[in-house]
């Protein structure tokens, strides 16, 4: 589930191992592309984690991340 909070859409995805993790931010990183907004991310051996923001928005939650969003979680 997101959670809004702090200007910011946030999520963790955890995977089995590295390997998995590492696959799901390449889809992530050629969704991001398709859809022009580029996420803040951080990966540790199987915990990926998500922040959505609009830096031209004045760093706010819009539809714009809110759409990459629900991309994501169809991946």
């Amino acid at each position: 589930m997101w959670i809004e909070k702090n200007n910011k859409l946030s999520k963790t995805f955890k995977f089995s191992d590295f390997q998995e993790a590492f696959a799901f931010m390449t889809r992530v990183a050629f969704l991001a592309e398709k859809h022009n907004h580029h996420p803040n991310w951080s990966n540790v051996y199987n915990t990926v984690e998500i922040e959505l923001t609009t830096h031209d928005k004045g760093n706010t939650v819009t539809e714009k991340d809110r759409k990459l969003a629900k991309a994501i979680d169809q991946i």
